[in-house]
């Protein structure tokens, strides 16, 4: 008998008795419903966000001390409330850190001879400088010091070096490694660039790889090594009595005494990646690198509410706090983190504005990836804790 209309006919068969289902015209069937298809086009609209932050993942030593005292309730919702995490210990024969070659592969970047992270031609193409052709290395002016009873670099981010002194640093440079066979170029203050064709076989570290550590076992190893050390040598002696050191020394600043080449690559732009490159107190190479894309925040405050696609952000913020064993100054860092991102993140996430968001943290030792959406973040039954930085 009919029920009503829209719905289906139920009779008996009229050769076997049993009850067969009829199809109502369709005069009388309900019209189809879109809720499935709008909710596919409002998801397919929303945005996955990466976060990729140096020196965030806490050194075991002090781990459990540091997550003692972050506060940090967002960060600990989108770490606790994973869809998917795994920790990633560095890879020993790269003389990189563990976010610099995640970061190359996520750019589609190939790794250089030594399998170090190449980010030198796509830097180069970024400063829109002319290449033609062959090696290049990214080359930052660097103070190094001399410890009690070995060398160690100084952090490139506290030189302060500005533009007009590294100018004339790299102007007296130029003639020496041009005499050496080798091109010159000026990125900015704290970038360089030079290509040396027959270095291309160098193993070179990155300069935060090498930061605080022993250069003995950090400086460029290869078959042309000896040449690399010859001409740093000419252009520290040439430097020792430059007026922009005598000035800086005058002024109590860390004289600027080597130059230290990195990421060997071909001069070639960058594979267009499928997201926004985002970077925020990053070096000057990455950000100019951004720039492509128009998204080099000035503050993250407002970083957040102009998300628009899949967009992946470096930030650097706790890495000078780390790189100086300043803890008190990197939990600081950390907070301003969990105001600025962390919270808006999650909320926006929950609110069903981003789709899903992914972390990469690390320190020198380890890079822990954890990513989460909103369907993760309801598993309310999950307590909210900072374990995952341990």
């Amino acid at each position: 008998m009919t029920r009503g209309a829209g719905k289906a006919l139920i009779a008996p068969c009229q050769r076997c008795g049993s009850r067969v289902t009829n199809r109502p015209p369709r005069s009388l069937r309900a019209a189809p419903r879109l809720v499935k298809s709008a909710v596919f086009a409002y998801n397919h609209g929303m945005s996955q966000i990466t976060l990729v932050l140096p020196s965030a993942l806490p050194v075991p030593e002090f781990a459990p001390d540091l997550v003692r005292a972050l506060q940090a309730p967002a960060l600990a919702s989108l770490l606790s409330r994973a869809r998917a995490q795994r920790r990633v210990a560095a890879d020993e024969s790269v003389r990189a850190l563990p976010h610099e070659t995640w970061l190359a592969r996520a750019l589609g970047l190939e790794p250089g001879s030594a399998g170090q992270p190449a980010f030198a031609g796509a830097a180069l193409a970024a400063y829109g400088l002319e290449t033609g052709g062959g090696t290049w290395f990214i080359v930052n002016p660097v103070h190094i010091e001399i410890a009690r009873t070995h060398l160690m670099m100084g952090d490139p981010r506290s030189l302060g070096l500005s533009d007009p002194e590294s100018r004339a640093l790299f102007d007296a440079a130029q003639p020496y490694v041009e005499e050496a066979g080798h091109v010159l170029r000026y990125g900015d203050a704290q970038t360089w660039f030079l290509r040396a064709d027959d270095w291309a076989g160098l193993d070179t570290a990155t300069p935060d790889a090498a930061l605080g550590m022993d250069l003995t076992d950090w400086m460029p190893l290869g078959e042309r090594a000896a040449a690399f050390r010859r001409l740093q040598n000419e252009i520290q002696i040439l430097w020792h009595t430059h007026p922009v050191n005598a000035a800086r020394e005058a002024r109590r600043q860390p004289p600027v005494n080597a130059f230290w080449p990195w990421s060997p690559s071909a001069a070639r732009k960058a594979p267009p990646p499928d997201i926004k490159l985002a970077a925020f107190d990053t070096p000057a190479w990455l950000t100019r690198l951004a720039r492509l894309d128009d998204t080099a925040p000035s503050d993250l405050a407002g970083f957040v509410p102009s998300i628009d696609g899949d967009t992946l952000l470096v930030c650097g913020s706790a890495a000078p706090y780390a790189a100086a064993a300043d803890w008190g100054g990197w939990v600081a860092a950390m907070g301003q983190l969990e105001a600025q991102l962390f919270a808006p993140i999650l909320e926006r996430l929950k609110n069903g504005r981003i789709r899903t968001v992914t972390l990469v943290m690390s320190h020198r030792d380890a890079l822990l990836e954890s990513t989460t959406n909103a369907m993760a973040q309801r598993k309310f039954w999950r307590r909210t804790t900072l374990e995952s930085l341990l």
